[in-house]
């Protein structure tokens, strides 16, 4: 119900960014990519295109110079990822848990990592607002990719099983209400 209500109070902004895309980058407006969700599930995770051409690389930093003006700035406010409400209200994904990673990241996960998969992907979550500015964290390393699968990425999957073992409503809450506001977490560093 949340989702569909925002769905329907944010459909004015929704357009307008729908419209902006359509004149500055085309058709579609949309990046639909496969993404990995509970109980290893794949689905289709729906955002709003902010690169020119297809995305070939899951590293965004990888392929930053294809990154339209108008979608630097959907990233940075994080507008791009209005469209997963949708997602939500289809319900393959919640509101808050780990990011859905794709094939290629979620097959790595073994052993006691492989709890991630247990819970629906969210919109937001712990590692999100740790990472919140990932994309500019990757453009400033000589090798993104590698840096992202050797510090961002194991990091992430650390961050996701403390939340796991911990998660709760009030917990959720609080990721929701730190993501609204730009603040840290506290006790997830």
């Amino acid at each position: 119900m949340v989702a569909f209500t925002m769905l329907i109070v944010l459909m004015p902004v929704l357009l307008i960014v729908a419209s902006c895309i359509l004149l500055t980058n085309g058709w579609p407006v949309f990046y639909v990519q496969e993404r990995i969700g509970q109980n290893a599930k794949p689905f289709k995770m729906f955002k709003f295109k902010t690169m020119r051409g297809v995305e070939k690389n899951s590293i965004a930093a990888c392929e930053a110079d294809r990154i339209t003006t108008l979608g630097r700035w959907l990233r940075r406010t994080k507008i791009d990822e209005l469209p997963e409400l949708l997602n939500i209200l289809i319900g393959d994904m919640s509101f808050v848990g780990p990011r859905p990673d794709v094939a290629g990241y979620a097959d790595k996960l073994e052993g006691d990592d492989r709890c991630i998969l247990k819970m629906k992907p969210g919109l937001t979550g712990v590692a999100s607002l740790k990472y919140r500015n990932e994309d500019e964290i990757l453009s400033q390393q000589a090798n993104p990719k590698e840096y992202n699968d050797t510090v961002i990425w194991p990091d992430k999957v650390r961050l996701n099983r403390e939340y796991f073992s911990r998660q709760s409503f009030w917990l959720d809450l609080k990721v929701i209400l730190c993501t609204a506001t730009g603040k840290c977490l506290q006790g997830f560093e």
